[in-house]
């Protein structure tokens, strides 16, 4: 029997444009000739980073890993594996479905058939929406093992609000994946990571999504909590996950820090987390601060009495003069500083996400940028805050500084 793998010929002509525009809705190979083949192997589009591409699922034990190709190297793989490991290849499109088979002969048969899927509105054109990372009605361990999905893929309706949340901070993380090295594993720290929902899913897109090598610690103060994640992260063989009870100031760390993560994390506690980070020089961080009652609680501005009037004006003047006051710091610092919606605001008043990425090494900022939080800290008749006093307490020990934010800590 001929097992040689077909060319790409063996694909109908009319479909290699719409396997190149990342319009074909659906491939599936199966029927395999190798024993130690998964039994199918499926391949769906996604956008990632503005660019069309595959996603193949592959089985391995009891948890999917996943690979993205562009339309270009999907079509190479498909006639690598059809043929030589898989006997049967459905292209499935919006226009018909297509089954591609090799006879006992090793003759190449075509079948048309009417169209059994169209595209979602995401699927439209290129302008549409990016697909989920973590889609729904595929099964992913970390969420089944959480309570968000199903074994078969679908998500549980009262979580629904949850695997947004997900989704939506794996985009985030997704956008500066090319800012991380790429001849080492990358070593991230989640500081009060909680039931570490996103702690598994910023390693299930590093490990699986983009096949890295990775080092994740989740670090709460719950012992409680840190022991059941524990408990999840070897249910599910998370290679590279671990977790540790901690406080911040007392967690050790010697090695270099790829990404800092602080979600959620109460008051000045988001300071801590992001001086610590500031100090380790980590090339990007994500902070989801919550309860910003510092500065609310010394506010001194006579010219800014009516926005003081109203406690709940107050309270989130504050939170952005907060927010901002710590992106200017990192911009300080030498980073490259937005500050995004998180989450839609009708969900949660905390919906802000500071997201910074270090410059290279010999930046020096423009000095306008310490006069504008100087500025700021006056207008608000502020004195020293909490996060420069942890800085401060850092120096002494492995804070790198440029010298604008020597002038920082000097200042007060």
């Amino acid at each position: 029997m001929n097992r040689n793998p077909p060319s790409h010929t063996a694909i109908p002509e009319e479909l290699l444009p719409l396997l190149r525009a990342g319009e074909c809705l659906k491939i599936v190979l199966s029927k395999p000739t190798d024993a130690n083949a998964t039994s199918k192997l499926t391949a769906r589009p996604v956008i990632i980073r503005g660019t069309s591409h595959y996603q193949f699922s592959i089985a391995e034990g009891t948890s999917q890993r996943h690979e993205n190709l562009t339309p270009d190297e999907t079509i190479v793989r498909c006639a690598e594996l059809f043929g030589e490991t898989y006997r049967e290849c459905h292209l499935l499109t919006a226009e018909a479905d297509w089954k591609i088979r090799i006879d006992n002969k090793g003759n190449v048969r075509q079948q048309k058939r009417p169209p059994s899927q169209q595209p979602n509105e995401s699927q439209a054109s290129h302008n549409r929406v990016k697909k989920y990372l973590i889609p729904e009605g595929e099964s992913c361990p970390f969420l089944i093992e959480m309570g968000v999905m199903t074994p078969a893929g679908k998500v549980h309706a009262a979580k629904m609000f949850k695997f947004r949340q997900i989704n939506r901070f794996l985009e985030f993380i997704d956008d500066v994946v090319d800012e991380l090295p790429k001849d080492r594993p990358w070593n991230i720290i989640d500081f009060g990571c909680g039931k570490s929902y996103l702690t598994f899913a910023i390693h299930y897109l590093l490990t699986q999504v983009h096949g890295h090598d990775v080092r994740i610690v989740g670090l709460d103060r719950n012992e409680a909590i840190i022991d059941h994640c524990t408990a999840v992260a070897r249910k599910l063989n998370c290679k590279g996950l671990e977790f540790h009870s901690s406080e911040i100031a007392s967690f050790q760390w010697n090695k270099p820090v790829d990404l800092m993560v602080s979600l959620h994390a109460c008051d000045t506690a988001t300071d801590d987390a992001l001086a610590q980070a500031i100090a380790w020089k980590a090339r990007v961080i994500f902070a989801v601060p919550c309860c910003q009652h510092e500065i609310a609680r010394v506010i001194d501005a006579p010219a800014l009495s009516l926005l003081n009037r109203h406690g709940i004006v107050k309270e989130r003047f504050a939170t952005l003069a907060t927010d901002s006051l710590r992106a200017q710091i990192l911009e300080i610092y030498g980073y490259r500083t937005q500050i995004l919606e998180f989450i839609e605001l009708e969900h949660t008043a905390k919906n802000l996400l500071i997201r910074a990425v270090r410059r290279p090494d010999g930046f020096e900022p423009e000095p306008q940028l310490l006069h504008n939080y100087q500025e700021l800290k006056r207008l608000l008749g502020l004195n020293e805050l909490h996060i420069e006093r942890q800085l401060n307490l850092l120096k002494r020990d492995h804070l790198a500084q440029t010298t604008l934010a020597g002038t920082l800590m000097e200042h007060e």
